[in-house]
């Protein structure tokens, strides 16, 4: 598809980007292996939130992952509930970092942490 094709379809109505508070890159077990951890606060007590990579042809500096948050059948439970979400950051990370991308800001982080 071509990018004006892709714009040009509607919009999803059950996902949506989701605000985050806090987001840092931690080590795994196994050496030099990262994960991407989300928190902040979902304004519908059954969102799902998850971390999604966008997609890319060449890999850009900072690797954008969007914090999306979806609801089974499209219906909002008008709760606050805090989350935490978390990503392996294994072929999803760019040439310096990622980006995470949440409804109320942007934060770039390096990989590995400096």
């Amino acid at each position: 598809m071509t990018t004006k094709i892709v714009a040009a379809l509607p919009q999803a109505e059950s996902t949506r980007l989701v605000p985050f508070t806090k987001s840092r890159v931690v080590p795994g077990i196994v050496p030099k292996t990262y994960f991407l951890i989300v928190e902040g606060t979902q304004p519908c007590v059954n969102m799902t939130v998850r971390l999604s990579p966008r997609i890319y042809i060449r890999r850009p500096e900072y690797w954008g992952i969007e914090v999306i948050g979806s609801l089974p059948g499209g219906i909002c439970l008008p709760v606050i509930a805090k989350y935490t979400v978390a990503l392996p950051l294994d072929g999803v990370t760019g040439t310096k970092g990622v980006e995470v991308i949440g409804a109320n800001k942007k934060k770039k982080h390096r990989v590995p942490p400096a």
